[in-house]
């Protein structure tokens, strides 16, 4: 049992919650202090979110009781919690994307003048709570939709600071955010904690929980493990805790990959609206290639000309050693080119959340299982059965929507989608964001069978550890450019980090080469 300790603020005795047959949590025990931060750890599917959501008003457990200053609580809306000094920043961003910055800041309470809303005032008061959290480059009248993911997490956590919470929940914030920004959000952070706000940091970054967290609790399989002093527990160990078995090496063996005959895709000369410029890269069948550097370099944009998701793209693509004009994602996936990818924002860009299951894994290879027209349910539930076994997708039936999966089985479910259409060429776009330690180490050894059986991968990650770890070779990115490509001895941290910052003049290749 987790005993209320001198200073706890938060605490939560024997809360259970079920959906149907489904058991959430189970008699989940928990404390938090003022003044420090405490890291709630497991895999997908532990019931992390379930837990916040409780905490923060979303749904009501089925029984238990919470505390609040030594008080006992129980919300009724997401509002309340909110009153009561609770405020949460999910993974999944609230933020409203036609209003502005300033709008959804300060939504919650909204600054009046003479019974109207003081557009001033909540402008005043957006700029504040952005240069808080690090945040001056973004515009208080910007719409939030036209901001870039990593601009819209900010937004989300200047919402919360707005509340003036004395509990603050912060469920995968980095997860979405540049290397610069984790850095400001750490530093704001410590710095709410000497300030006396009790936080709650759920994230499967382990070097953040190692630099940030005073005290770690584990879930697993919606039940409380253990609480421990940061520190105390290696990371192999609290991995085992996790998931409830030996850890085992995070990364499979690399294939050793003998680039030779005709590259599955080459790209010379690639230019896109300033953004991409010059970009020449090969991948041969059965070859992992990363995609390194600094977060906003030009990755993301590569991916998507790659797919014909962008207008206007400049250069030259070959795909089996064929001229092709990929004009459009439909062409991109086509069985003659075979490309598939697999999207950063698994919520808005890969899935569809009220179909079901089933209807998400099959939408992207309709063609395939159709004849004359009309869908082969047969062969569409043998393609979906063998997926769901391979991927080891865990869900309460496949009939139910996609959005009640946690987030590992949902980004399976979008990685089992392209898999339908036996891709050739694989592009991710930083495909473990969010992602639990478990489902990491499936969707890695995943990548290696695809490439061992001659499938060519593109894989941009904003986590170093899985460039060098999964990849052949690693193809850095700055201002838009291939500046240098590592591989075999080359591949190590200090090498990626200098060549992502462009420290070196040797990192820069001549712009008609192509990277092979």
């Amino acid at each position: 049992m987790v005993e209320q300790t001198p200073g706890s603020l938060l605490r939560v005795d024997g809360v259970s919650k079920h959906y149907g047959g489904v058991r959430a949590l189970q008699d989940v025990r928990f404390s938090c202090r003022a003044g420090s931060i405490h890291a709630l750890l497991g895999e997908n599917g532990a019931g992390k979110s379930t837990f916040i959501k409780i905490l923060s008003g979303v749904v009501r457990p089925d029984s238990g009781r919470i505390f609040l200053g030594g008080e006992p609580v129980s919300f009724e809306t997401p509002k309340a919690a909110a009153d009561a000094g609770i405020s949460c920043i999910f993974q999944e961003l609230s933020l409203l994307p036609d209003l502005t910055v300033a709008d959804n800041i300060c939504i919650a309470d909204r600054r009046r003048r003479f019974g109207l809303i003081d557009r001033a005032a909540e402008r005043r008061r957006a700029e504040e709570m952005l240069a808080i959290i690090g945040g001056e480059d973004i515009h208080p009248a910007a719409p939030v939709g036209s901001l870039p993911l990593s601009r819209q997490q900010m937004v989300e956590i200047a919402k919360a600071l707005a509340r003036r919470p004395k509990v603050l929940i912060l469920d995968e914030a980095t997860s979405a955010l540049t290397a610069a920004d984790v850095a400001k959000v750490c530093a704001l952070l410590k710095r709410l904690r000497a300030e006396g706000m009790a936080i709650i940091y759920i994230s499967h970054r382990m070097h953040e929980i190692a630099e940030l967290a005073d005290e770690c609790t584990v879930f697993r399989n919606g039940r409380y493990i253990e609480t421990f002093a940061a520190g105390t527990r290696s990371d192999d160990a609290i991995v085992e805790m996790m998931i409830g078995r030996e850890y085992s090496s995070a990364f499979p063996p690399l294939g050793g990959t003998r680039r030779e005959g005709t590259p599955a895709l080459a790209v010379r000369h690639l230019s896109w609206a300033g953004e991409l410029n010059d970009v020449s890269l090969e991948v041969h069948p059965g070859e992992v290639v990363g995609l390194g550097g600094l977060d906003g370099q030009g990755q993301r944009e590569f991916l998507l000309a790659l797919f014909g998701a962008l207008i206007g793209v400049g250069g030259e693509i070959e795909v089996a050693g064929k001229p092709v004009k990929i004009t459009s994602p439909r062409r991109a996936k086509s069985a003659e080119l075979g490309l598939a990818l697999i999207p950063e924002d698994r919520k808005n860009e890969g899935l569809m959340l009220p179909m079901t299951v089933r209807e998400n894994l099959s939408f992207a290879a309709l063609d395939a299982v159709s004849r004359f027209g009309r869908i082969d349910r047969k062969a569409e539930a043998a393609l979906i059965d063998a997926l769901v076994r391979q991927l080891a997708i865990k869900s309460d039936g496949l009939d139910g929507p996609v959005a009640a999966l946690s987030g590992g089985n949902q980004q399976k479910v979008v990685i089992g989608k392209w898999l339908m259409t036996k891709p050739r060429v694989v592009l991710l776009n930083d495909p473990t964001r969010g992602i639990d330690v478990g489902t990491k180490q499936e969707i890695y050894q995943l990548l290696r069978r695809l490439a061992e059986q001659g499938t060519a991968i593109l894989f941009y990650s904003t986590d170093y550890d899985e460039l060098i770890g999964c990849c052949d070779r690693v193809a850095v990115f700055y201002d838009g450019t291939i500046t240098r490509m590592l591989e075999g001895a080359e591949l190590t941290e200090h090498n990626l980090i200098g060549a992502a910052l462009n420290l070196t003049s040797a990192a820069r290749r001549p712009a008609s080469s192509v990277a092979r």
